[in-house]
């Protein structure tokens, strides 16, 4: 595997030095200090409220424990996140690895919210040690996961970012059952660099690498600055390391200064860390056709079933263990006398059946737009969730919410359609400038993502009380589903299934790329456009009834290649029947393990497919 060293296209290579970079981020850094600064205390003033504060002026207060603070806080902790990501990129050469994509922040939050929920004394005692401690461990469960193949690339982004769902579909449920927190984790999550005192950077300064606890959710620069540093000509390690930790720093402290220049003199319902991830987010978009990436190693590694099977036997079996599972699902379930069954005249059982089927319908549209995804683009990790596809469908829909009063179920719909439609057009373009390597795709929707994410988290930190709602729904629950939401949302899923013939051949000529597929008579625009905003539909249908949070359409189709299914169709239809099955069980487990607490349906698919994922990657390293 070639060394991240020279990862580097040579028209941006050298073009401009490491100083110029930093001196072009502190240089608007400073001048916004300064005029933060003089709104809040006139300059006459500074160096006495420096050396000899009055205590009896609020403004001097306030300037010397809150505004001097949060600027020396945004130095230290954009340092240590940058250079961290250096330090990640160097170590495993991986020029995509950064705590985020690795599962660190994950693993850092799943942490402190079960610390917050379960035991608080930890939190005022040594939250950074918990921070850190959730950290290593899902980095080691990536790590462990990776061995096998010499860390290639590919394979542990792979496990960092399943483990990252993993973690934040348990961090959701722990937020979820306690409500009275949400708002804390909300501002903590979008990254609120708010200070009252020095405790924050007396602690940082002489313990960098534990700012991720302290600093709060900023790790977005642990990707951006270490490829910043390579594309201003950083070659060295050393000269790389230490304008990450420069450039890391600038950025933040640029960025929490642009918040409060935008936000007056409070700036405190305005996250840093959602305010970040919007403007390094389009900084990475622009770094993604500039950078030549290695040669990626595990491309394949889910791209292929062990040996071919026939498809009507096994997709006879996926469909009977579905409809043993629809049964078990509106029948079963536990009442105030325990566990009984319900039969048609039931109206527990007219209740259960409507959920049943849009968790099916909604299973099977994510497998499907996962299938249709990874074979388009030739990338095993192309999905929805990763690929930032579902944060677009999201995003579409909560600003439809926030925006219009009274959004139907069509207008849903319809917004939502366009979200994912815009989110997957930005990504294969993105792809395409940049020669379509899985690398690239996957860059190209964490930053995809990371954008459509930030303004989520900005709305929901908001306060405003619409937010609790679409945190309900962006868990996944089935709970109001009606019989007529049922109704559409199966005729959609079979809807998008008929398609599925009509564009097999597009599914089996494309990953051969664009030459084969011309000279195979394959109009390649028009046939990745029709595929485009077929998934995009799907993906729309499916966010509604499930939320963002599923795991199904990255696992089902590798599942359904793993059973043996290797032609576009019966794969795409044994996709569909075992997203669909892992949502049906999803919402019966959800129904019934916290009983009389429900789980939303999303979040319980998240923690089963996680684990079964994890296990098909470790089992496919395994395999000669």
């Amino acid at each position: 595997m070639a060394d991240i060293t020279h990862a580097l296209s040579g028209r941006a290579q050298g073009r401009l030095g490491p100083a110029m970079l930093v001196l072009l981020l502190a240089a608007p850094a400073l001048a916004a200090s300064l005029t933060n600064l003089s709104m809040r205390l006139p300059p006459e003033q500074w160096w006495r409220t420096l050396v000899d504060p009055d205590l009896d002026t609020i403004a001097q207060i306030l300037a010397l424990y809150s505004f001097a603070p949060r600027l020396v806080v945004s130095l230290l902790a954009g340092g240590a996140l940058g250079l961290a990501g250096a330090l990640l990129q160097q170590v495993l050469r991986n020029p995509i690895a950064s705590p985020t994509t690795l599962g660190l922040e994950a693993g850092a939050t799943l942490a402190l919210s079960a610390a917050l929920v379960g035991a608080p004394g930890l939190i005022g005692f040594w939250r950074e040690g918990v921070a850190l401690g959730g950290a290593l461990l899902s980095i080691g469960a990536v790590l462990a996961l990776s061995r096998r193949s010499g860390f290639a690339p590919l394979v542990v982004i792979l496990a960092g970012m399943v483990t990252g769902l993993a973690c934040a579909a348990l961090a959701a449920l722990l937020a979820l059952f306690n409500s009275h927190y949400l708002a804390g984790l909300f501002l903590w999550g979008a990254g609120s660099l708010s200070q009252q005192d020095w405790s924050a950077p007396a602690f940082l300064a002489p313990r960098l690498a534990l700012a991720g606890g302290a600093a709060l959710l900023l790790v977005f620069i642990g990707l951006a600055a270490p490829v910043l540093a390579r594309i201003s000509g950083a070659r060295r390690i050393s000269t790389r390391l230490i304008t990450a930790m420069l450039t890391g720093a600038a950025l933040l402290w640029l960025t929490d200064q642009m918040v409060l220049l935008l936000s007056g003199t409070s700036g405190e319902m305005l996250p840093t860390g959602a305010v970040t991830a919007m403007l390094g987010a389009p900084l990475l978009i622009w770094m993604i056709p500039r950078l030549r990436l290695p040669p990626h190693a595990g491309a394949g590694l889910l791209s292929h079933a062990t040996r071919g099977a026939r498809a009507g036997p096994l997709l006879a079996g996926f469909a009977l263990l579905v409809i043993l599972a629809a049964l078990a699902s509106v029948s079963l379930g536990p009442g105030i006398d325990g566990w009984g069954l319900a039969g048609p005249g039931d109206p527990l059982f007219a209740l259960r059946v409507p959920r049943m089927l849009a968790a099916f319908a909604g299973g099977a549209l994510l497998a499907v737009a996962g299938g249709i995804l990874q074979r388009m683009t030739g990338n095993p990790m192309a999905s929805p969730e990763v690929l930032g596809v579902s944060a677009g469908a999201a995003c579409g829909l909560v600003v439809a919410l926030f925006l219009f009063d009274g959004v139907g179920r069509a207008g849903q719909t319809v917004a939502a359609t366009c979200g994912a439609l815009l989110a997957l057009a930005a990504i294969l373009a993105l792809a395409r400038a940049a020669r379509g390597a899985p690398e690239r795709i996957i860059l190209a929707g964490v930053a995809i993502g990371a954008l459509l994410d930030s303004l989520v988290s900005l709305l929901m930190a908001s306060g405003d009380p619409r937010a609790v709602l679409l945190f309900n729904w962006m868990t996944g629950s089935t709970y109001g589903v009606d019989a007529a939401s049922a109704a559409v949302s199966l005729a959609g899923a079979a809807l998008v299934l008929a398609a599925v013939p009509l564009v097999a051949r597009w599914l089996d000529i494309l990953p051969l790329g664009p030459t084969s597929a011309r000279a195979l008579g394959l109009p390649a625009s028009a046939s990745r456009g029709v595929l485009l905003v077929l998934a995009a539909l799907a993906t729309a249908m499916a966010t509604l009834l499930v939320g963002p949070l599923s795991f199904v359409g990255l696992i089902a189709p590798p599942l359904a290649r793993l059973a043996g299914l290797r032609r576009p169709i019966p794969e795409l239809v044994g996709a569909a029947l075992l997203g669909g099955l892992v949502m049906v069980l999803a919402d019966f487990i959800g129904r019934t393990l916290a009983f009389p607490w429900q789980l939303p349906a999303g979040l319980v698919a998240a923690m089963i497919g996680a684990p079964a994922f994890l296990w098909l990657l470790s089992r496919k390293q395994a395999t000669p």
